[in-house]
């Protein structure tokens, strides 16, 4: 439940996205650098028949994000998939979701702006030392948290804007290698194997991730009831069309080949049509698509912290909006200051598992909220989206979590586990402390 004080706070906001500004955001939080990587990925277990895990992704993703509109358009608070479920569960569990979500955003950024630098290093030696990555990584973050302190109407524009460019060199991949492809590379020798499939959904779910990251802003958002359900499915439909016209015109020009082909896959596959300026523009895309899901990020992931403070979880400070730009400052600040230093550390590698996984607990968190909300008939803005047999949606989509955790090996459920514990630690340990020392006790004594 919202404080007084909270929803002070909460009313200081400007709500300045509306649909172009939101499905642009989640279509940019979504295509990331990973999609220069998982053909490779996946060409390598399922062969020509990759293209199956795709639209059993775009399913899966359909479930969560129906449970999510369901929810989102119940519940307009900043935080997003955090606050739905802290409004359907409590504090604790809503902080778990949080911790969740903060993990997931924090270590993927790092690696994202890790591989920035690293490309840029690539480009222009010179950068290629710990000093010029120190500085492009300093330069990034200083940018974009610029940006969204000066106003999140300015930072949604700056989203758009490389939503469009981050495309442009998917769509010219898409276009000019359709006269390229080879036909006989996309025939399917055969129905894969069941494990191969499974470990393979659960590797390329997560480019068609974001869709959290993009809703924690909920706070800012423009009738969310209307806003929040045509933005995700218009973001989805465009991720997926692009999702599967890219592996399967990178399978259909490289064929066997393509799974050797690692992160260069696409710009591989673009020098057999293109030459060397489909490879350079391939790589370019990979930087341009790596810095427009970081722009996108720091427009959104900021305001868990924000939404933390504001809910007393933290101290109140992170949950200051500046006077001028309305904008939650010192969440920016904050956020902005620790993916600087884990990505200069280069942590994000051994850490990756943790994002994985928790992505797929937070989504199940936030399907069950979705049940609960609709059973309690919770309502903010405008009239919930509803529709008939709505019920079963988020029931099908936990089930379909449970399955692809199954294909997760013991060592990332350790890691998983050992987190959230960690995180019921640092919430219930001052409650303890207060109920064992009374504050008049220790007013007493000073």
């Amino acid at each position: 439940m919202q404080t007084p004080a909270a929803t002070e706070q909460e009313a200081k906001l400007i709500r300045a996205i509306g649909v172009p500004g939101l499905t642009a955001n989640i279509v940019n939080s979504t295509i990331g650098a990973g999609i220069f990587a998982l053909p490779a990925v996946v060409a390598a277990q399922l062969g020509a028949a990759s293209p199956l895990a795709y639209i059993i992704c775009a399913v899966a993703m359909c479930l969560f994000v129906t449970s999510f509109a369901m929810a989102g358009s119940r519940v307009s608070l900043t935080g997003g998939l955090y606050a739905y479920v802290e409004v359907a569960f409590g504090r604790y569990v809503g902080f778990l979701a949080g911790v969740l979500y903060f993990l997931t955003a924090i270590l993927a950024i790092s690696g994202i702006v890790a591989l920035i630098a690293s490309s840029v290093g690539e480009f222009v030696p010179s950068l290629a030392t710990p000093l010029g990555r120190a500085g492009i990584i300093a330069f990034i973050f200083v940018f974009l948290a610029a940006i969204n302190i000066r106003g999140v109407r300015i930072g949604a524009r700056a989203v758009e804007a490389v939503t469009v460019i981050k495309i442009a060199p998917l769509l010219i991949f898409i276009v000019a290698g359709l006269f390229f492809l080879r036909l006989e590379a996309l025939a399917w020798t055969g129905w894969p194997p069941g494990d191969a499939l499974g470990r393979s959904v659960l590797q390329l779910l997560f480019a068609f991730v974001g869709v959290e990251i993009a809703l924690v802003p909920s706070g800012e958002v423009k009738n969310p009831a209307r806003t929040v359900p045509r933005a995700i499915f218009i973001a989805l439909a465009v991720t997926t069309f692009l999702y599967i016209m890219i592996q399967l015109v990178a399978l259909g020009v490289l064929g066997d080949e393509l799974a050797k082909f690692g992160d260069t896959a696409l710009a591989e596959a673009a020098a057999r049509f293109l030459g060397n300026t489909g490879r350079t523009l391939m790589l370019a895309g990979l930087v341009i698509s790596a810095f427009g899901w970081t722009a996108s990020d720091i427009l959104s992931s900021p305001r868990i912290i924000f939404a933390f403070g504001r809910d007393g979880v933290i101290p109140k400070w992170f949950a200051h909006v500046h006077r001028r730009f309305h904008t939650p400052d010192v969440a920016i600040l904050t956020y902005a200051a620790i993916a600087f230093g884990v990505s200069y550390s280069s942590t994000f590698q051994k850490l990756a598992v943790l994002s994985n996984m928790a992505v797929l607990f937070l989504y199940f968190l936030c399907c069950l909220a979705a049940l609960v909300l609709s059973r309690r008939d919770v309502r903010s803005d405008g009239r919930p989206f509803e529709f008939r047999g709505a019920s079963i949606v988020p029931i099908l989509a936990m089930i379909l979590i449970v399955w692809i955790l199954v294909h997760a090996t013991k060592d990332e459920f350790k890691i998983t586990g050992a987190c959230l514990a960690v995180a019921s630690l640092l919430f219930l340990l001052p409650r303890l402390y207060r109920v064992a020392v009374p504050k008049n006790s220790v007013d007493g004594k000073l």
